[in-house]
C-alpha cells in the first residue's frame, strides 16, 4: 500500500512539473499541403525546426499514405544538422509513378548523437497531396 501512495505522489509531482514547464518540441512546417505539377513529379519545401539549445541531426523520410517508404523520393539535404533554435529549408521531390495523384507523408526524424545520454528519436510528419495538372 505504501508503494502505491509513493507512486501516486511521484506521478502527481511529475505531472505538476510538466504542466508548469512544458518541454520544447521538434517541429516541421508546413504540416500539410497540396501541390499541382505539370511534370512526372512534384516537390514540397519543408522547414524542420530545432527548439533545443544544442544542435541536432535530422533525417527526412518520405512515406506513402500507408507509411510504406517511397524509395524514389529525393531529398535536397539528408541527413542535416540543425543548430540550436534553428530551422532550415529542405526540398523533397516525389515522383507520381504513373498516377494522377499521390498522397505522401514527409517526416523529420532526429538522430541521437553516438555516446549521448539521450537516445530518443523524435519524429514529426506532414501530409501532402500531389496532383498532376492536365
Amino acid at each position: 500500500m505504501r508503494v502505491i501512495r509513493v507512486s501516486a505522489a511521484l506521478a502527481a509531482t511529475l505531472a505538476a512539473l510538466g504542466a508548469a514547464h512544458p518541454a520544447p518540441a521538434q517541429s516541421m512546417t508546413p504540416m500539410r499541403g497540396e501541390v499541382r505539377s505539370l511534370t512526372d513529379s512534384f516537390a514540397v519545401r519543408v522547414f524542420p525546426s530545432n527548439p533545443y539549445g544544442h544542435p541536432i541531426r535530422v533525417e527526412i523520410h518520405v512515406y506513402d499514405q500507408d507509411f510504406a517508404p517511397v524509395d524514389a523520393a529525393r531529398v535536397s539535404a539528408n541527413p542535416l544538422m540543425l543548430g540550436a533554435n534553428a530551422s532550415r529549408p529542405v526540398i523533397v521531390a516525389i515522383p507520381f509513378e504513373g498516377e494522377p495523384e499521390r498522397k505522401v507523408r514527409v517526416c523529420a526524424e532526429s538522430i541521437p548523437f553516438p555516446n549521448s545520454q539521450s537516445q530518443v528519436r523524435a519524429q514529426i510528419c506532414g501530409k501532402f497531396i500531389g496532383r498532376r495538372a492536365n
